[in-house]
């Protein structure tokens, strides 16, 4: 193994990759945690163990990677920046438990899915351009991990965990909490990362539902979401409707038939999506399916 840069000194990584060739690419979001307690902290909340499957998404120069390997898991790290790939490769050369894709996650993911299948936990600092993509992806997938711990901008954060009725709420807000209790781990402020970010991130665990789907069609369920988030101004009766216009099963259906199925449903027509709880859009799905027998 070659020697590790000094992941708490910001002048350090500095030097370390302008003797490289390397620099940081404002595109990728990057952004070192150069907090040695928080990183530590992050990674316990992986609850890993010897022989635990972990993907890594960005990892950077692999300060938290270490930690990880460290503990014996076997860990596949997505790495988007060919400099940063090339020093993983040289660092943990010698770790049997190491493996790395070079490229793009959102395009890379799902050919080592069908390799190794799903992973136990998912780790990464995610940066806020992909963070809600490829969470949706995974989940719209019927890809879930036994746990996640993310960080990603506080925003972001705040969708995942949203309530209804909240500023934050949205389809995002229900795909999380349908597949994962969704809690917060710790914030962490622009200066605990070099580059400083000016923004506040948010470190998340996601721990598995099980009880999981807990409705008839998972793919029917997601696509009624899309189709009642669709405008947030208009009311259930407006975007149901017209997400039932596209539907084949429901050709030639009344113009009393949507509401019908929501008053069914045990739901105000007039009301918005944001109001509803997660268990109020399984039962619509669960109504609405039970309409195509």
């Amino acid at each position: 193994m070659n020697t590790l840069p000094d992941y708490d000194s910001p002048t350090a990584l500095k030097l370390y990759l302008e003797e490289r060739g390397l620099g940081m690419q404002k595109k990728f979001g990057q952004n070192f945690l150069v907090n040695r307690s928080s990183r530590t902290r992050l990674v316990d909340a992986l609850g890993i163990e010897k022989g635990s499957t972990v993907w890594e998404v960005g990892p950077g120069l692999g300060s938290m990677t270490h930690e990880i390997l460290e503990r014996g898991a076997e860990l596949t790290a997505f790495e988007i920046d060919r400099g940063f790939a090339a020093v993983l490769r040289d660092i943990f050369s010698e770790y049997p438990n190491f493996s790395l894709i070079e490229g793009d996650v959102l395009k890379t993911w799902e050919k080592e899915f069908t390799r190794a299948g799903t992973p136990q936990c998912l780790f990464g600092n995610l940066p806020y351009n992909i963070a809600a993509v490829i969470l949706g992806d995974f989940i719209s997938a019927g890809i879930r991990f036994e746990r996640i711990v993310v960080t990603v901008q506080k925003e972001v954060a705040l969708r995942m965990a949203a309530k209804p009725d909240s500023e934050d709420y949205s389809s995002f807000s229900v795909l999380c909490q349908w597949g994962y209790d969704v809690k917060p781990l710790m914030d962490l402020a622009g200066g605990s990362f070099w580059p400083q970010p000016n923004v506040t991130s948010r470190a998340v665990v996601l721990a598995k539902r099980s009880d999981w789907p807990r409705c008839s069609s998972p793919k029917v369920f997601m696509s009624l979401l899309r189709g009642l988030f669709s405008s947030r101004r208009k009311t259930l009766r407006n975007n149901f409707t017209a997400w039932m216009a596209l539907r084949s099963e429901f050709t030639g259906f009344s113009k009393e038939f949507p509401e019908q199925i929501l008053i069914e449903a045990g739901i105000d027509p007039s009301a918005r999506a944001e109001t509803l709880k997660v268990d109020d859009f399984l039962r619509l799905s669960d109504t609405v399916v039970s309409k195509w027998a």
